[in-house]
């Protein structure tokens, strides 16, 4: 008998029938070491090897399982997968197809809770130096819960007792469940863009791991640590611990110990308002006792009983003042005067007048030039001659120049 030839595609679609008709590989649980692992973030889809010391098998996550996983997978990591086995139609790979996946020796949600931790302990999102102070007196406390868990009465109750002149502002929000995070993120950008309180108390009650994980949330630990105003982290009990509270201003082991925080307690600020008020009183009464004091020794001074004195005193002072000032200037004056005489002496010798007094005589011409030479005159032109009381008017007849001594000797 003749067999028949298959294709490649019925052969395929054979053998991966045979597999999914199998219920011994429809939900195998298999134990390995993560290899070749690649999220593919745009579809949510995982793609890895699980490994042993021997062998590999191909395994996909499809997007929709992929979301449960609490715990960020990586090579290397020793998991415990369950899944069915099946084929690749277009490889013809046989590979299996996972639905969950747990760390193998550690929970899922704690391996998850220590790798957001040291990631975000790495940027620096746990530093104290990002820490900020809580207000002393805030008149404005925010409060992000739930509106119907036991947290709310507790912080509502203690915040009326401890200090009713805080008004407390509250936004209610789911605080477990797949919507908690987002929540809880859009309440404290809320506070912030109102500028709503003065100091903010974010957290619940106690519960599971899993009832707590919202404020384990990547997103959340960066709304906390980026708010403005300063948050008290107050989730669960005393012994639960979540990134909230690392990213947090401060954490409070309680919702009830964070409203103790955030507001001081009445009593102590009215006994330190008293205290101060105290001191004050006796700050004043020693001030007013000291400058009591020194009047009285104002008053018991010499120039207190007799004041006239200070008066002649300085009577006597400005009286030598004057009579010092009225030497200095009578001394300058003298000084200056005799100056001025040396300089007049001085001015009247050099006066051309004085010169014109003992008979000489200045020639000038018409423009006021003065005639030097008789080679800067001529027959006819008109000149005027200064003497000491006045000026002449002359007409030039003749010029006879003065022989040199050479010549005489000639």
């Amino acid at each position: 008998m003749k067999s028949t030839a298959l294709t490649v595609t019925q052969l395929n679609v054979y053998i991966k029938s045979m597999l999914d008709g199998d219920p011994n590989l429809s939900g195998v649980f298999v134990v390995g070491e993560l290899s070749n692992f690649t999220n593919h973030y745009r579809s949510g889809h995982f793609y890895f090897s699980l490994k042993d010391d021997r062998c590999a098998l191909k395994c996909v996550m499809f997007a929709s399982s992929a979301s449960r996983v609490r715990f960020r997978p990586q090579d290397g990591m020793r998991v415990l997968v369950r899944g069915r086995v099946s084929v690749y139609e277009a490889s013809g790979q046989y590979q299996l197809y996972v639905e969950d996946m747990q760390p193998d020796g550690v929970g899922a949600l704690s391996l998850a809770f220590e790798q957001l931790k040291k990631k975000l302990a790495q940027e620096g999102l746990f530093s104290p130096e990002r820490k900020k102070p809580l207000p002393r007196l805030p008149r404005r406390v925010g409060v992000v819960t739930s509106p119907t868990g036991a947290a709310i009465q507790d912080i509502k109750q203690i915040l009326r007792r401890r200090f009713p002149l805080s008004e407390m502002v509250f936004c209610p929000v789911l605080v477990q469940g797949e919507e908690a995070p987002a929540q809880i993120i859009e309440a404290i950008r809320r506070f912030n863009e109102s500028n709503a309180a003065d100091v903010l108390i974010v957290g619940r009650g106690g519960g599971s791991m899993e009832d707590l994980w919202a404020f384990n949330n990547e997103g959340v630990a960066r709304a906390v640590a980026a708010s403005r105003i300063p948050v008290i982290s107050a989730v669960g009990h005393e012994t639960d611990f979540t990134i909230c509270d690392l990213a947090a201003d401060l954490r409070a082991p309680t919702p009830s110990a964070a409203a103790e925080l955030a507001v001081p307690d009445q009593a102590k600020v009215k006994a330190q308002i008293e205290s101060l008020a105290g001191e004050l009183r006796r700050i004043e009464r020693t001030m007013v006792e000291r400058q009591r004091l020194r009047l009285q020794q104002l008053l018991q001074s010499r120039i207190m009983r007799n004041p006239r004195e200070l008066v002649e005193n300085r009577r006597m002072r400005l009286d030598t003042a004057y009579s010092e000032l009225s030497y200095q200037y009578l001394q300058g004056l003298t000084k200056h005067q005799k100056r001025f005489s040396q300089l007049m002496a001085k001015l009247d010798a050099l006066n051309p007048m004085q010169v014109l007094g003992r008979g000489y005589s200045i020639v000038q011409n018409r423009q006021g030039g003065v005639v030097k030479s008789i080679n800067e005159t001529e027959i006819g032109q008109n000149l005027n001659i200064r003497l000491s009381d006045g000026r002449l008017g002359c007409i030039v007849q003749s010029i006879e120049g003065e022989e040199s001594d050479e010549e005489s000797i000639l």
